[in-house]
């Protein structure tokens, strides 16, 4: 039986939306964070939504559903769906090397053999031995650029560049594991990867208002700006950013209202396309654990094909984290009850701010306890 067909859609109860958005809203204000939104998505859409602060302190522009942020690596997620329609589509399998799609990797290194045992499925579950930062040096001075912005530079470093372990043998997440995806888009379609993704990915979806990198002048009124907190001050860090050549691992600008679409059609709600952007039963293919050993998220986590999976007191979640910039953001989906929460930040401790307790805005703290108390109110 198809995913979708097994759904039930179970509401959370009245008590828990309301302590979910109560602890929101109050975390937000103790950690300092300028803005932030968070909403609770069923198989009909939006169920419950809670915002806080300013989109734009400056301009005192509040959060709301239209608000638009930058989700920075949950754009692996749609990275991923564009693979596996491609895969269905009979252009590729995920077993093929992706030397094949991208011979220019043949100039790394692989100790453990050669580059052609790197197949797509390693990429897509970050077990290809790929090292995690895009830049293996640099990117602390005002005049670097965030990203790099042309494929040739990326290129550049592959000589340079050795894996870190076997393919598949382990877990070990990359960045530029998806940008190595993104040019396999670009090589099998001949479209740039934005254009691909907006016309087969968030187009169908109705994403309407979502966009990568740059905004367009109309949807500027609704553009989030970033911050990172120093000493208690947040310091704003501009509108917009260049993901350049990294745009298939992190470039994705989305409001929340937008989001919700994507995790309505995630849970096996109403698709406004026929055929889906991706069928039932691929979904479920890529919620399976197919990387060895734990992901980011603790001991029982494990990684699928482009999406985490997570558990907590005996509750499968899926979803992904973004961090890039002073933006902070994650979505899970309890595909089982179809359920989901999603939450989004614009402001983080800078780059170069000391870890360990006591540092604000403490981002983990408001995650965990949005997922604990979501949990929490599917186990009831």
């Amino acid at each position: 039986m198809l995913l979708a067909l097994a759904v039930l859609s179970t509401p959370l109860a009245a008590q828990t939306q309301g302590d979910l958005k109560a602890f929101f809203r109050q975390a937000v204000a103790e950690e300092g964070i300028v803005g932030a939104g968070m909403l609770i998505v069923g198989l009909d859409g939006i169920v419950d939504s809670a915002f806080a602060g300013f989109a734009d302190r400056d301009s005192h522009r509040p959060v709301t559903s239209q608000s638009i942020f930058h989700w920075a690596s949950i754009t692996k997620t749609f990275t991923a769906i564009a693979l596996m329609q491609l895969r269905d589509r009979g252009r590729l399998s995920v077993d093929d090397p992706i030397v094949k799609y991208v011979p220019e990797l043949d100039q790394a290194h692989n100790p453990y053999g050669t580059m052609s045992d790197v197949k797509i499925r390693h990429l897509l579950s970050h077990a290809s031995g790929f090292r995690n930062p895009t830049w293996p040096w640099g990117g602390d001075k005002p005049w670097q650029p965030f990203e790099p912005t042309q494929w040739a530079q990326v290129v550049a470093m592959l000589p340079y560049s050795e894996l870190l372990f076997a393919p598949g043998s382990q877990y070990g997440y990359s960045n530029p594991g998806y940008i190595f995806l993104g040019r396999t888009i670009e090589r099998l379609t001949g479209e740039d990867y934005e254009v691909y993704v907006e016309k087969n990915v968030l187009r169908p979806l109705g994403m309407s208002h979502s966009y990568f990198d740059h905004t367009p002048y109309h949807l500027l009124k609704d553009r989030s700006n970033n911050y990172y907190l120093r000493d208690g001050i947040a310091v704003a860090n501009g509108l917009d950013f260049d993901t350049g050549i990294t745009v298939s691992n992190g470039g994705l600008n989305a409001p929340l209202a937008d989001m919700a679409l994507y995790l309505r059609f995630l849970l096996g709600g109403h698709s406004p396309t026929d055929p889906p952007v991706i069928a039932r039963s691929t979904l479920d293919e890529m919620w399976r654990p197919a990387s060895p050993g734990g992901g980011e998220y603790g001991p029982k986590s494990r990684v699928g094909l482009g999406y985490f999976i997570l558990e907590r007191d005996g509750v499968r979640l899926v979803g992904h984290t973004g961090s890039q910039a002073g933006f902070r953001s994650f979505f899970w989906i309890h595909p089982e009850s179809g359920q989901a929460i999603i939450a989004v930040f614009n402001t983080s401790p800078p780059p170069d701010a000391p870890e360990g307790k006591g540092v604000k805005p403490d981002i983990q703290r408001v995650f965990d306890g949005v997922v604990d108390r979501f949990v929490a109110g599917i186990s009831k």
